[in-house]
């Protein structure tokens, strides 16, 4: 068995790329509607938009000086390890193979095939998930057999996923009603509300970090990484916001808010797309939504691949292919973990369930620059400004999102919490008592 190394062969684009690509899902499908639900007024809800993005800002300023400071594998387990939070980073690392990663390349495999079953009836039931899983072992062997080639594929595949959007901000600006945007809620209506509107723009901008999982794999990460988290936010949220725009001066704002699938019903008001409408979005969302997947089976395999190196998870997913120089167990157990969740039913309130664990968790990356910035060898390539600033508003930004999810389900994210500390701690101290201590320097990671 290979215990070699990851090494680095992925530039700027593949960064970029992969960052645009997990971040752009089928998300903005339906979350126009609902941010303009929550807004009550266009100006409020394109706004919204702006602002969501913005807060998103100081999160990958905090991501890019922990990730140039330690341009390793792993991601948030990197940095609070590094904090001394090690029961924390592995917990961080349990529920995310568990309960997280494979679930959502399930759950976007399914979407996948929901849509093509629009085109061809026959994939549904048991021949769609077939295709799922097709379509995941597919996707797996490009990543698996090259993380270069990987890395082309989703340059390629974030540059097709983006032209889509392009058309429709380009022909919406053309046909779109101005007098749309003076719309004003009548009395009895919903009450206009920014904070909602942000609020649900939140998780639409949830994925840059994405490559802090594959930072011992770019080239000069001290620039690649910077340039790609904080460049991603910038193209994301100018997509966003454009979409909103086109989208709000295309049908009218009382059916907008709605609405449950905006991007498909404005598309319907361009003239030329009218007729094709449903057949023009199905096949964004495929190819979109093909970007995201792909995207999760590249750098989702790396967090437990750190772990392992570590000796804080099951020695085998240290192993890289001799060959291709992937981590080939870690991506074949994961995807093979995938594969039997496609059969299940529920996995999205699953990951939601979950999802409260690692967005409190999310919180404390963001807190461990405190503690990083403390360490003898802590230099990072980049300083974010401000850094005091910088944080607080990462963490307050993260705290809004967590509450939010808190909110929507507090006794199931409370009972997710509840199993992930009891599996997961007892699991942590044999690892650490057998495992830790032969690789464990002061939060040193093997890399």
């Amino acid at each position: 068995m290979s215990n070699g190394t990851l090494t680095r062969k992925l530039g700027f684009w593949a960064a970029l790329a992969i960052a645009v690509g997990t971040t752009v899902g089928s998300g903005i499908f339906v979350s126009s509607g609902d941010v303009a639900r929550a807004s009550g007024t266009p100006s409020i809800s394109i706004l919204a938009w702006i602002i969501g993005g913005i807060i998103a800002i100081p999160q990958v300023m905090v991501l890019a000086e922990l990730s140039t400071a330690y341009p390793q594998n792993g991601s948030g387990y990197v940095y609070l390890n590094k904090a001394g939070w090690r029961p924390l980073a592995f917990l961080y690392g349990w529920a995310t193979f568990w309960a997280l990663d494979p679930p959502s390349i399930s759950i976007m495999a399914l979407a996948i095939v929901s849509y093509l079953a629009t085109f061809f009836p026959f994939f549904q039931g048991v021949p769609g998930k077939l295709l799922g899983i097709a379509i995941i072992l597919v996707i797996t062997s490009i990543h698996y057999r090259s993380v270069k080639e990987g890395g082309l594929f989703q340059v390629i595949i974030t540059a097709v996923k983006i032209i889509p959007f392009v058309i429709v901000i380009v022909l919406g600006f053309m046909y779109m009603n101005t007098d749309h945007f003076t719309y004003t809620p009548s009395s009895g209506e919903t009450k206009t509300s920014l904070i909602g509107g942000v609020s649900a723009t939140t998780w639409a901008y949830t994925g840059m970090a994405a490559i802090c999982f594959m930072a011992g794999e770019f080239k000069n990460p001290g620039k690649t990484l910077p340039r790609a988290l904080i460049s991603s936010v910038f193209i994301v949220l100018a997509l966003y916001t454009l979409l909103a725009v086109c989208i709000t001066g295309l049908m009218p704002f009382d059916k907008l808010m709605n609405s449950n699938a905006a991007v498909s019903e404005a598309v319907k008001y361009i003239p030329g797309l009218s007729d094709i409408a449903s057949s023009f979005v199905a096949i964004t969302a495929i190819i979109v939504i093909l970007g995201s997947l792909s995207s999760c089976i590249m750098f989702q395999p790396r967090l437990e691949y750190a772990m392992a190196k570590d000796g804080l998870f099951f020695k085998r997913f240290a192993k890289v292919h001799p060959k291709y120089e992937t981590p080939s167990f870690s991506i074949i157990v994961q995807v093979t973990y995938a594969c039997i969740l496609v059969f299940f039913s529920n996995l999205t309130a699953l990951l939601g369930y979950f999802t409260l664990i690692q967005l409190v968790i999310n919180i404390m990356d963001f807190a461990a620059v405190y503690k990083c910035r403390k360490r003898d060898d802590y230099t990072p390539i980049y300083r974010m400004p401000m850094w005091r600033i910088t944080t607080i508003l990462a963490i307050l930004g993260a705290s809004w999102l967590a509450w939010g999810t808190f909110t929507w389900a507090p006794l199931e994210g409370l009972i997710a919490a509840f199993i992930v500390i009891a599996t997961g701690l007892p699991v942590y101290f044999y690892w650490e008592k057998r495992y830790g201590s032969k690789n464990k320097n002061d939060g040193n990671i093997v890399a």
